[in-house]
C-alpha cells in the first residue's frame, strides 16, 4: 500500500457535525468519508488520476493473524 498524506483541513463546526453523522451511518470514519466525497467529485469532474489507489472498505479493518 502507498504511503497516505496528511492534511490539516479547517472546517466549519456544522459542517464537521455533519459529515460525522454521514460518515458514522455509512459506517465510515469521518476522515474516509471526507476521502470518499473528493473522490466523486473528481471522478465527476473527470479529474480522477487512473493511479489513484482503491478505496479502502467500509467498516473497521480485520485483525492481523
Amino acid at each position: 500500500m502507498t504511503e497516505r498524506k496528511s492534511v490539516l483541513l479547517r472546517l466549519d463546526p456544522a459542517i464537521h457535525d455533519a459529515l460525522s453523522r454521514w460518515a458514522a451511518d455509512e459506517l465510515r470514519s469521518t476522515n474516509a468519508q471526507i476521502e470518499f466525497l473528493l473522490r466523486r467529485a473528481l471522478a465527476a469532474a473527470g479529474r480522477l488520476p487512473g493511479q489513484a489507489g482503491p478505496m479502502r472498505p467500509r467498516g473497521r479493518p480485520r485483525a492481523p493473524g
